[in-house]
């Protein structure tokens, strides 16, 4: 496990070191984010509340408008990451013996916001060139111009595109590795040493790098657990999952990562 936080010495910040985690550690991730999530129901039914609207907007947009949908993906990478910093900053406050509170949880990004800042323009930019990706591959595929949202589904899920799908998936694999390779701690690391956003970056790419399978089977148990709840009637599973997630994030880097005295 991660060593305690400590500040920073007279000659400047530590340096981060990624520990080896056990193929076990994603579930004790889960059961230590629950612990905290029914430790402070009132706070993760706010953040819980948040990404289900977003969630909604989403789905509302694509339905109506998908011609805007890479818009509104763009507004939530702007949004998502100050919203999961409030949720680390609660497990953050339980792991220290401190009693959490909404409003330090929603304004605990201000003094990180250079860093914060930074690293979203840099979540902004891949997604950008993800929506660009997904367009050319399509334009590649087909000559219809801009899909419906009927074409888009039928397009997905109809088997005779199986080459389109593998494809699409391909690109779409590649540019969600990334994103997850560069957030998978770098956020709960800028919120505990005020890390600057591209060393906290490089250090979440050394932790799946150095835990390959262990990172692979959280990333999947991520994207599971979020699609079972966004499958449930109006995408309200998210209430509860995406608050849950977020405590157990804060728990995957402390114990990836460790500092040298």
């Amino acid at each position: 496990m991660a060593a305690d936080t400590a500040p920073a010495g007279p000659e400047g910040p530590r340096p981060a070191r990624v520990q080896r985690l056990r193929p076990a550690a994603p579930l004790r991730w889960l059961a230590r984010g629950a612990r905290d999530l029914r430790g402070q129901p009132g706070i993760a039914f706010f953040y819980g509340f948040c990404f289900w609207a977003m969630a909604l907007v989403l789905g509302a947009v694509f339905r109506h408008k998908p011609e805007y949908t890479m818009t509104i993906v763009s507004g939530c990478l702007l949004v998502g990451p100050f919203l999961a910093m409030g949720l680390y900053e609660v497990s953050r406050r339980r792991e220290r013996g401190e009693t959490p509170a909404l409003g330090h949880s929603l304004t605990c990004w201000d003094g990180h916001l250079g860093s914060m800042g930074l690293l979203v323009l840099v979540l902004t930019v891949l997604e950008l060139l993800w929506g660009r990706a997904s367009l050319v591959v399509f334009a590649v595929f087909f000559n219809t111009g801009m899909p419906s949202t009927a074409g888009v589904l039928e397009a997905v899920f109809n088997p005779r595109n199986w080459q389109f799908l593998a494809v699409y998936l391909l690109v779409g694999g590649v540019f969600a590795a990334l994103v997850f390779c560069s957030t998978v701690v770098s956020i709960p690391m800028i919120l505990d040493r005020d890390t600057d956003a591209v060393t906290a970056a490089l250090t979440s790419f050394r932790t799946v790098l150095e835990n390959t399978g262990v990172m692979l089977l959280w990333g999947t148990l991520v994207v599971g657990l979020t699609l079972g709840a966004l499958w449930l009637p109006w995408a309200l599973g998210i209430v509860a999952v995406g608050p849950w997630l977020g405590h157990a994030t804060w728990h995957a880097y402390r114990d990836a990562v460790a500092w040298d005295a």
